[in-house]
């Protein structure tokens, strides 16, 4: 491992811990404040379909796209000074996206949260880092970290439809200034500030190549999901790989890369993204679809539906805590492949599901799912940001986020594609001759489809497309127990030589760390100020 420094963290740095959960919770409510918040705005600015779909899609494409960037930014002009310029931007795009007027300021003011965004996650994980010198502190912070993302899940159904009760729907966007107040006047007196002072310049040209590579990539996953295979998911999906590659090869030949690859020579980083990849694919499919089945199956509303994600959030919460815990006992690959197993077991239950009345079944098998999240996304990121050197710590953070958007985009495109594939395999013909061929066209093409038409159609044919849309559930549920076993088995084997207690040999083939240290003191290659000192 590149951490030899193993001072204990006292009351400041925990105190600062919690200055860091204020954006995290933030973002946490934002992805699920927004769902509640669509249909008020959406009867208020009348946004055409495409407007509506760039209103929710232009935060996510813009945070994947700006994830690498602000975390190496982060580490050449300061965590904590990225942290509260983004802090004072999100403010201001929440406070434009509270009071738009039209859907295209709207828009604008999501694509701002989506750049300001990107700086938050990275660098409240690169503070973490740097913050908690001690590998068993550091891993617990990092699943209180977790914690607090899935807290704000969790809270943002609740908290949004209070406020959508009491007030316009702009309201939603404001919880913003409260919390990120409170972080601006807390984080100098709390967090110290930390930069690679070896980092060099920043590259323009490849901040450009790493949008190229992205933003193609998630466009094409997002449309493969709302319109499947097609000419321009192949092209975007294309563009962006051949960008991907560009951009590899420059990387390659900079002093001072925009992201150093030689991180991923380091196994323990390589597989943890690996793995924390292919678990946000299948909790990505997953939730997309229980989404689906909680209002269409169920018949649930939007809000009663965000809280039955409430059981779920508070076992990724629990799990993202007792994961570091465990690990500090048992190896974390071995933690990592037991939870895994728990999940397969979640899978295995959604499997079951035969159609409405199966609630509890659902909740169960996708509270298993969330358990497994909760402990890897805190194990996998300790290993991510513990097996990089400190002076990379913020762009090792980025590739975790980044990892980690794409893995929920794949997942809603690959599962949900699958179990769209399902659905309309198995609705095929139902709709009969006595129907208008486009009512027959959306039944047969989705349960949201059908449900844009469930006053035209018979009862039984309605029955027949919640019945339909739950086999696909039932074969996305059977994948998850067939794959997430070899997963778990993979990771035990290829995190075998991770020991438990958070301390790690580290690979030969680790990248080599500039172990200067300004006065002597800090972080290995860090430059380390105190609290409140300025830059």
């Amino acid at each position: 491992m590149h951490r030899t420094d193993t001072r204990r963290a006292g009351p400041r740095e925990w105190a600062g811990l919690a200055v860091l959960g204020l954006p995290t919770v933030l973002l946490g409510l934002d992805m699920t404040v927004l769902h509640l918040a669509l249909p008020s705005l959406s009867a208020e600015l009348d946004p055409s379909p495409a407007q509506q779909l760039w209103i929710v899609d232009a935060y996510g494409f813009l945070i994947a796209g700006f994830l690498i960037t602000m975390g190496t930014l982060g580490d050449r002009v300061g965590r904590r000074r990225l942290l509260m310029i983004g802090g004072v931007a999100f403010v201001g795009a929440s406070v434009l996206a509270a009071y738009s007027t039209s859907a295209e300021m709207l828009i604008l003011a999501r694509a701002a949260l989506g750049i300001a965004g990107a700086t938050l996650m990275p660098s409240t994980l690169a503070l973490i880092s740097t913050t908690f010198h001690d590998p068993r502190q550091r891993a617990l912070a990092i699943g209180w970290w977790a914690t607090f993302f899935a807290g704000g899940m969790a809270a943002g159904p609740l908290v949004g439809g209070v406020l959508l009760e009491l007030f316009w729907w702009g309201a939603a966007f404001l919880l913003a200034v409260p919390l990120i107040a409170v972080m601006l006047v807390a984080a100098p007196l709390l967090l110290p500030e930390s930069r690679d002072p070896d980092a060099g310049r920043l590259d323009l040209v490849s901040v450009a190549l790493s949008l190229a590579a992205v933003l193609p990539v998630v466009h094409g996953v997002k449309e493969a999901a709302k319109e499947g295979p097609g000419l321009t998911v192949a092209a975007s999906l294309t563009a962006g790989v051949v960008f991907a590659v560009v951009f590899a090869r420059r990387q390659r030949r900079l002093s001072s890369p925009l992201l150093d690859l030689d991180l991923f020579r380091n196994r323990e980083f390589s597989v943890a993204l690996a793995v924390m990849l292919a678990v946000l694919v299948g909790v990505g499919g997953t939730m997309f679809l229980v989404t689906q089945y909680l209002q269409l199956v169920e018949g649930l509303s939007p809000t009663v539906s965000g809280l039955w994600y409430g059981p779920p959030a508070l076992m990724m919460m629990a799990s993202a805590v007792a994961g570091p815990v465990l690990a500090r006992r048992v190896r974390p690959g071995y933690v990592v492949a037991g939870v895994l197993a728990l999940s397969a077991v979640g899978y295995a239950l959604l499997a079951l599901v035969e159609g409405p009345g199966d609630l509890p079944l659902v909740i169960g098998g996708f509270s298993l799912v969330y358990l497994g999240l909760g402990a890897i996304a805190a194990l996998g990121t300790d290993l991510v940001v513990g097996s990089a050197p400190p002076a990379r710590a913020g762009s090792a953070s980025a590739m975790s986020e980044t990892v980690q958007e794409l893995g929920v985009a794949f997942g809603i495109a690959l599962l949900g594609s699958l179990s769209a594939a399902v659905y309309q395999r198995t609705i095929a013909g139902a709709a009969g001759p006595g129907l208008e061929p486009e009512v027959a066209d959306a039944v047969e093409g989705s349960l949201t489809g059908a449900a844009s038409v469930s006053g035209q159609i018979p009862g039984q044919l309605w029955a027949q497309a919640q019945e339909a849309f739950v086999a696909g559930l039932n074969t996305v549920g059977v994948v998850g127990a067939v794959a997430v076993p070899v997963l778990a088995a993979v990771t035990a084997f290829a995190l075998r030589h991770v020991p438990a207690g958070g301390e790690g040999p580290g690979d030969a083939d680790a990248p080599s760390v500039d172990t200067g240290s300004p006065s002597g003191q800090g972080e290995p290659g860090v430059q380390v100020c105190g609290p409140s000192e300025r830059r």
